[in-house]
């Protein structure tokens, strides 16, 4: 992964706040969340070649213009403006045209298809379809759907499963999946996270998502996921963790910083221990430099 797509996805995951929180019984009742979607994988599965869309309602706070979405009272956006042509009071991107700068919803996903797999995904908030750039193009539309759905089908992508999509797709598919209006996705999330057979950069963004919202039981698979064989996966998982609370994240970090067997890791969890500012990280590293006496 490039290091402006690191940057684009930890600005995504300053953004999300609480999108992937959830009470614990929440999270049961939704942990088959990708299942929900088994329908309208089976629709996607069907399209050889064209452009399917679904709409589906989004968890209040969220506003969009073309590619770019903001949360809540964030003052940054995520996403990009690029392709978005003004013309006299409409806004216009590839697939919607806008007549306001921030609206609220619905939830606009495309999924570019070609030769039976998911090759893009693209997703937008608010404004309204635009007819096809061209007139042969094959336009699938899935119409309004209910949010679990709608999410389910973006896991499904993804995951994989049911639906063939090419890894960029696999990764672009996670953040609309977890703005859903009730949906509680981290459960799936961990799931791609913890499955070393998937693509690096589609499990570390999985990760990003739940370093920023998941809650204890997401802390719980970080720390797991920092034993991970692979180096890479293991560095990300200690980002994520130091972006979890700090009661939450700090005591794991301290725990890498002092016992995880590969000096890289460690000194990783040091290093965002270092930017916590919590007493806690201080007096490791008082513990720590007198023991170099």
């Amino acid at each position: 992964m490039s290091a402006l797509a690191i940057v684009r996805i930890a600005a995504r995951s300053a953004l999300l706040g609480a999108a992937l929180a959830a009470a614990p019984g929440a999270a049961a009742a939704q942990a088959d969340l990708a299942s929900r979607g088994g329908a309208l994988a089976q629709r996607v599965a069907e399209v050889r070649d064209g452009y399917v869309r679904v709409t589906f309602p989004l968890r209040e706070g969220v506003c969009g213009i073309g590619e770019s979405i903001r949360i809540g009272n964030e003052e940054r956006w995520s996403g990009s403006f690029t392709g978005v042509v003004i013309n006299g009071n409409a806004m216009r991107g590839r697939d919607v045209e806008w007549e306001r700068e921030c609206e609220t919803g619905p939830g606009r996903a495309v999924l570019d298809v070609s030769g039976g797999e998911v090759r893009q995904v693209r997703f937008y908030v608010g404004g309204k379809w635009r007819a096809p750039a061209s007139p042969t193009a094959n336009v699938v539309d899935l119409g309004d759907v209910p949010a679990d759905q709608a999410a389910g089908l973006l896991l499904r992508v993804a995951l994989g499963e049911g639906v063939r999509a090419e890894a960029n797709a696999q990764r672009s598919a996670i953040f609309p999946a977890t703005l859903g209006q009730g949906v509680t996705a981290w459960p799936a999330l961990l799931r791609i996270a913890r499955d070393v057979q998937r693509p690096r950069e589609t499990r570390r963004q999985a990760m990003f998502w739940l370093g920023r919202g998941a809650g204890e039981v997401a802390t719980a698979g970080l720390t797991e996921l920092a034993e991970d064989p692979d180096r890479e996966v293991r560095i990300q998982a200690v980002q994520g963790l130091s972006r979890r609370p700090a009661d939450e994240g700090v005591p794991q970090l301290i725990k890498i910083a002092r016992t995880h067997k590969d000096p890289e890791t460690r000194r990783q969890a040091l290093f965002w221990l270092g930017r916590s500012e919590d007493p806690r990280a201080v007096a490791l590293f008082e513990e720590l430099l007198v023991a170099r006496r």
